[in-house]
């Protein structure tokens, strides 16, 4: 099938396709074609990588937005290509699980633009309604975000024709799945005409997930390019058609070396005699393995086998990237990065920032970067092909499963999926390793020769429907009981489960949950959620979280008085020191000398002129000084609660993924537990209590990391400190920053003190100390550029609007732009730098004063993060 025979394409766009060199559609795209995916038939897609489903969504979009919202057409029907002059076009919605992703399918979408066709993406600020993005044509967003948009009420929501849902079988996925479920079931019962488009890769089950969205099933292991899978053991390739192929490994050599070296050395082309475009006799290799450390590991010793393939060109475009990775954190991690790309190899892996994993994607798919050793996160959807797949590791450790658990085959597919570069290469090639003649034939066995696993919903867990069933009473689906059971019956878990009154079951237990603590009311059959309902669900909060919020924040204000005098009389390393131990009584304990902050307390909780009498005051600005009753006779200096203590209440919340306690961790934290136990918003569990002090501890270590990055604590530190990444330490901060955010409004709504829950939430938004939370607030600024300012005496946004200029240009290292900038954003009326000298040098270039900052600082210094819609999803960062 040619373009121009596509049926109801906007005009211009086979024209485009043919431009960008398709002469035929693939076996695939036609299929998706002639079951009506340009007419507004929904469909599901199950293919393998590389078979072109993007150009699928792509028609569906255009066809949809053009046709307006006339409803799908049977796959015969003739008519013109255009929708009537006086119809409203349509609106379409792209779904994907990854922020990354979704920056990619804009740009790749953006092309259509020419054409008419206006582009947006939105995949963080989970409390907008999103309604700028009413305007634009194709929109691009994590199912996160949608799920948000709808809660949040977004008006443009019902004008959509047309959904695709990329990747639709990671509803199989614990975390993702069920928002992704429960999002295409929303969004089809709001629009009852809606086109869904479905991505798969291949399943087990994939009729089973068209029957579920009443979608035409279109099926197919055709690909562009072959893909020859096999497994290597000593000295060859035994591939699946019962070919072999010698690639040797050097006596006390490793095979994954061998095998890189052996593609880019360009013998894997063999005697295919295929003509293809220049370079392909060169190929690149992505090498799979389970952990971050072995990720980096493998890259280490594979930059000396790429760096022997590099022309003297390709070192010093590298040699220019390298430089740029080392600009991105001041992590040792960078510094490993750039050594290693500098050889033309690299890691990728969820610890890394945003920026490095994007420098190393595009660097590959380029080919300039030869090799990237990857946890399996990189196969989740990033487009990075390359000639050679290497699965080294088909392990990883699972905590549930007590050791070293087999990936899954549809993921193990997924990873072998990436071999073969259309254009580039004559075939792909999917390699995994054996150290054995039984180990070779198990993995055969298990993956070259296997079917991938069904897809099946993870909805009826009762950690995912807390937060789905609230959400869907609050957006108004849901009015009654009956109403929520029958909603969750058009879900995928309804149409496989065979168990009608499990789902009933655990629904009526969550909504149990969420009466219990004031979330949802129910008079008979009806369902209402009350007014913190409604704002758990707007802010997206997991209700589990939201109680655990509430509490906190309610604890510290019935026993603000006892805290505060705690904390004044020098914190608990004197008067705290553990729990009693099983059976020993209060008073033993007491005349040793042991006594917990938490134990100060009122044991009802509720500490005489506690927070009821102080709301009814003063309402939700509680007292902070000490002309307040509640205060007679405190220390006015005293904060309270403290920044540690709500960094540790949002820590130990689900939304929230804690920091693992590693060996000699218990010890060291159970000690600056009762050191810092009079900030701590609860009562601390005893040490007996095994697994929720455990819980408790790994929260502290959480919230410690947070309180180093607000207390300006340099980010190589804190990666060598926790043992994690800047990817964890960026995610960490924008969970907080969104978790005190919510909190922030919680309180407010509640009548608790909201000015602490404020500050702590500026203090990580801005990763600084107190007395810099006005002058980083100013655009352009960032952590570092505020403390070097207020070391040169500049300290509030007043002072840098009067400071002298050679001052500030000192402070700013010599970049005129940059302080021309931030002068302007202050309100400066005379913002110019003309003729002022710097003693510390000057820089018109102003490539960058990141003066050593990392990757958040970055982000606010190019001003990135005043449009809150590109605020970052969470858990996107995986």
């Amino acid at each position: 099938m040619q373009p121009e025979e596509v049926p109801e394409l906007p005009e211009g766009v086979a024209s485009r396709l043919r431009e960008e060199g398709i002469e035929a559609l693939y076996p695939p795209q036609a299929a998706a074609v002639e079951a009506g995916v340009t007419r507004g038939q929904s469909v599901v897609a199950s293919v393998p990588t590389a078979s072109g489903k993007t150009l699928v969504a792509e028609l569906a979009m255009l066809s949809s937005v053009a046709r307006g919202a006339s409803g799908p057409r049977s796959a015969g029907a003739e008519g013109p290509h255009d929708a009537p002059v006086d119809a409203p076009r349509g609106k379409a919605l792209y779904i994907v699980p990854l922020r990354a992703l979704a920056s990619e399918k804009k740009a790749e979408f953006e092309r259509w633009e020419a054409y008419g066709f206006d582009v947006g993406v939105s995949t963080g600020n989970y409390d907008s309604d999103g309604e700028w993005l009413g305007s634009r044509d194709i929109i691009v967003a994590t199912s996160e975000k949608v799920d948000s948009l709808i809660r949040n009420g977004a008006k443009w929501i019902g004008d959509l024709t047309c959904v695709v849902s990329d990747e639709v079988h990671l509803v199989d996925d614990a975390h993702r799945g069920p928002t992704l479920e429960v999002t295409l079931g929303k969004l089809r019962t709001l629009n009852p005409e809606l086109q869904v488009v479905a991505l798969s890769a291949t399943v087990g089950n994939a009729d089973v997930v068209a029957e579920w969205l009443d979608a035409e099933l279109v099926e197919s292991d055709w690909r562009p390019i072959d893909l020859r899978t096999g497994v290597h053991y000593g000295n060859a390739i035994t591939f699946d058609d019962g070919s072999q192929r010698e690639v040797p490994v050097e006596s006390g050599g490793r095979p994954t070396a061998a095998l890189v070296d052996d593609a880019l050395a360009g013998e894997s082309n063999g005697d295919s005699g295929e003509d293809v475009e220049g370079g392909a006799d060169q190929g690149s290799s992505l090498v799979f393995v389970n952990s971050r450390r072995n990720a980096e590991a493998s890259a280490k010793r594979l930059r000396e086998v790429t760096a022997s393939h590099l022309d003297d060109e390709e070192r010093g475009r590298l040699a220019g990237l390298a430089a740029e990775i080392r600009d991105v954190s001041d992590a040792e991690a960078s510094d490993t990065l750039a050594d290693c790309v500098a050889k033309g190899a690299a890691f990728h892996h969820a610890g890394l920032a945003a920026e490095h994993r994007s420098m190393v994607e595009e660097a590959f798919r380029d080919r300039l970067v030869k090799c990237v050793s990857a946890t399996p996160t990189l196969a989740a959807g990033v487009n990075t092909p390359s000639r050679r797949v290497i699965v080294r590791d088909w392990r990883r450790y699972d905590g549930e499963f007590g050791g070293m658990k087999p990936l899954d085959v549809l993921e193990v597919h997924q990873m072998m999926g990436r071999a073969g570069r259309p254009g580039l290469d004559p075939y792909g090639e999917a390699v995994l390793l054996a150290k054995n003649a039984d180990t070779r034939d198990e993995l055969f066995e298990r993956y070259i020769w296997a079917d991938p696993e069904p897809v099946h919903s993870k909805l009826a867990a009762e950690p995912a429907l807390r937060t789905h069933v609230l959400a869907t009473v609050a957006s108004g689906f849901a009015h009654t009981r009956g109403e929520l059971l029958d909603f969750l019956d058009q879900t995928l878990y309804a149409t496989q489960t065979g168990e009608s009154g499990r789902l009933a079951a655990v629904t009526d237990d969550v909504l149990a949950y969420l009466e219990r603590n004031g979330f949802l009311e129910r008079e008979d059959d009806a369902l209402t959620a009350t007014s913190v309902g409604h704002t758990v669900s707007r802010l997206y909060l997991d209700p589990m979280t939201a109680a655990e919020i509430i509490d906190g924040l309610e604890w510290a204000a019935d026993n603000r008085a006892e805290m505060v005098r705690a904390l004044a009389g020098g914190g608990g390393g004197q008067s705290v020191a553990r729990a009693n131990a099983p059976g020993e009584a209060d008073g033993d304990a007491a005349t040793a000398g042991f006594q917990r902050a938490s134990e100060l307390a009122s044991p009802t909780g509720a500490a005489e002129g506690g927070s009821a009498d102080i709301e009814e005051e003063n309402g939700s600005d509680l007292p902070d000084g000490p002309d307040d009753p509640e205060d007679a006779g405190l220390p006015d200096d005293v904060t309270y609660p403290t920044a540690l203590g709500l960094f540790h209440l949002v820590s130990r919340t689900p939304d929230m993924y804690q920091l693992y306690l590693k060996s000699g961790d218990r010890e060291e934290y159970t000690e600056r537990c009762y050191e810092r136990e009079p900030e701590l918003l609860g009562r601390t569990p005893s040490e007996y209590e095994d697994v929720r002090f455990e819980e408790w501890l790994s929260a502290l270590k959480t919230a410690r990391l947070l309180e180093d990055w607000a207390n300006e604590v340099d980010e190589s530190r804190i990666t060598e400190r926790y043992g994690v990444g800047p990817g964890d330490i960026r995610g960490k901060v924008e969970t907080a920053e969104w978790l005190l955010g919510a909190a922030e409004q919680l309180a407010g709504e509640l009548g608790l003190p909201v000015v602490p829950v404020r500050e702590a939430k500026k203090r990580i938004e801005y990763g600084v100390r107190d007395e810099l939370l006005d002058l980083a607030g100013v655009r352009g600024v960032g952590r570092k550029r505020a403390r070097r300012l207020f070391e040169a005496g500049i300290e509030t946004r007043a002072d840098l609007r009067d400071a002298d200029k050679p001052v500030i240009l000192r402070a700013l290292r010599g970049r005129r732009k940059t302080a021309e900038s931030i002068l302007e954003n202050v309100g400066r009326s005379d913002p110019s730098m003309g003729g002022v000298g710097a003693a510390d040098g000057d820089s018109d270039a102003d490539s960058s004063d990141w003066g050593g900052s990392n990757a958040a600082d970055r982000s606010r210094d190019d001003g990135s993060r005043t449009d809150p819609e590109e605020q970052a999803s969470l858990g996107d960062f995986g």
